[in-house]
């Protein structure tokens, strides 16, 4: 197993290099001049040379990139070109918002998609599992942004039994707190989960037909300690794959959900950032979320050797 760790948080810190200098590239190429944004209009080219030796942003591009990835090994990204505000403080304090919001949706997914799935195919072919597949092709066309619409125009404006905006954090009042998330993380959840139960239902239809599934059958054991306690952990390893690949897809709902019910999370502070044209804010931003995003894929794929130990013999060989 340590073999096995060994060899992946090995991929793992090449793949967090590569995210790095794609970022820093992409960002040095958007358009404009982060100069005349921190000295203004009316600055003079004394100023803005000043700033560019001060920046460093006459060195090569090699030279700066270093200078940055180092400082960003250290845990600093730099300060916010309007504000001064260092850029990690701004996102550390931005981030619980953006986690409890993902964490929540993803679990309701998670607890909506895992029932659902196990029965869809255990009547696999009957009127009830058509009818799931269409109720949940349905919800799959529905972009996020619709369904928040939808959910603030019934329950905050007609019902009026939850609030369409703001946030209150937990520390604060755990009731309210829960009440201002339920209709942002309805709003992820709602799509998230047809995907996690549509990989399970066709992972374990296959596993309802192996041998060892007969023999439990034919011992007399009931239907839900097969589906629960011999079926679905063998067909659980595509949904958690997708569980993994699936945080990049909320963050990119959390970017659209946090604006609407304006949530003080990450992806409302990146995207206020890319209107401001506050480079260094969106490079701090998207450096945290990818890496972020690798971390979790990483976890993952730890999570496949656990499971399952030939994944790891078999890797051992590759």
């Amino acid at each position: 197993m340590l073999t096995y760790i060994g060899r992946k948080s090995f991929r793992l810190v090449g793949v967090v290099i590569a995210v790095s200098i794609l970022t820093f590239l992409i960002v040095s190429l958007l358009p404009g001049d982060v100069v005349y944004a921190i000295a203004g209009q009316d600055a003079t080219p004394e100023d803005i040379e000043k700033i560019r030796q001060e920046l460093g942003l006459n060195d090569p591009f090699i030279l700066r990139y270093f200078k940055w990835a180092i400082a960003a090994l250290a845990g600093d990204f730099g300060h916010s070109i309007r504000t001064w505000e260092p850029v990690m403080d701004a996102i550390l304090s931005r981030l619980p918002v953006t986690v409890e919001l993902l964490v929540l949706a993803q679990i309701l997914a998670t607890v909506c998609a895992v029932p659902v799935g196990v029965y869809s195919a255990y009547r696999a072919g009957t009127a009830s599992d058509k009818g799931i597949t269409i109720f949940a092709f349905g919800l799959i066309s529905v972009p996020n942004f619709v369904f928040a619409l939808i959910l603030i125009y019934v329950f905050a404006i007609q019902l009026g039994v939850l609030p369409a905006t703001g946030f209150v954090p937990l520390s604060e009042s755990v009731g309210r707190n829960l009440a201002a998330m339920v209709l942002p993380v309805l709003a992820i959840a709602l799509g998230e989960w047809v995907g996690l139960m549509r990989v399970l239902r066709s992972d374990m239809i296959g596993v309802l037909q192996e041998d060892y599934i007969a023999m439990a059958r034919a011992k007399g054991l009931p239907n839900w300690h097969i589906l629960f306690k011999h079926a679905l952990r063998p067909s659980s390893f595509t949904l958690i794959t997708i569980l993994g690949l699936q945080i990049g897809a909320l963050i990119g709902g959390a970017l659209i959900v946090e604006t609407i019910f304006a949530l003080p999370g990450l992806g409302r502070l990146l995207v206020e950032n890319i209107y401001a044209r506050d480079y260094m804010m969106i490079q701090g931003c998207i450096l945290f979320i990818s890496v972020g995003y690798v971390v979790i894929n990483f976890i993952v794929d730890l999570l496949y050797g656990v499971l399952d130990p030939r994944i790891r013999v078999e890797g051992a060989h590759g």
